[in-house]
């Protein structure tokens, strides 16, 4: 990544099937757990992502 940012740690409870789901894509894919995720969030529509909550 080009920019700076500062991680946060997300920590999600997912049932076995869909761990092993994330584990087989990433096995195939070569990409990590993080880049995964990482990557469907990005993919949200705008909407959802510039919604803030108070």
């Amino acid at each position: 990544m080009n920019k700076e940012w500062v991680a946060k740690v997300l920590i999600i409870d997912l049932p076995s099937s869909e761990a092993e789901n994330l584990e087989k894509h990433c096995s195939k894919s070569g990409k990590t757990q993080s880049d995964v995720i990482r990557e469907l969030i990005r993919s949200l529509p705008v909407s959802f992502k510039n919604t803030s909550h108070k």
